[in-house]
């Protein structure tokens, strides 16, 4: 399994960037190719976490292109900073 994760900080309003990531881009994630979790986390302080996890490389890769594209479309007053991306193969588990 792949994860890609990605750290927001200077979230405007946490409460409206959770709502539109819920109804616009959690429906996006299910359809990519070997999806297998998607996880939106309120971390407090302005700050926000998302996690993507995969079945392969190609879908994680796809998910960070995505959340770019939905960000810059959708959520560019409420999540002004880029974030602080991370990916990489699962090597570990519980």
């Amino acid at each position: 399994m792949y994860v890609a994760v990605r750290r927001y900080e200077g979230v405007t309003d946490s409460a409206e960037a959770a709502r539109l990531v819920n109804e616009g881009f959690v429906p996006l994630m299910r359809r990519v190719s070997g999806f297998v979790a998607y996880y939106w986390i309120d971390a407090g302080n302005g700050v926000m976490v998302s996690t993507s996890v995969f079945q392969d490389r190609a879908g994680a890769e796809e998910s960070i292109s995505m959340a770019s594209d939905f960000v810059r479309d959708n959520l560019a007053s409420l999540l002004p900073n880029p974030p602080e991306v991370m990916a990489g193969e699962v090597v570990a588990s519980a």
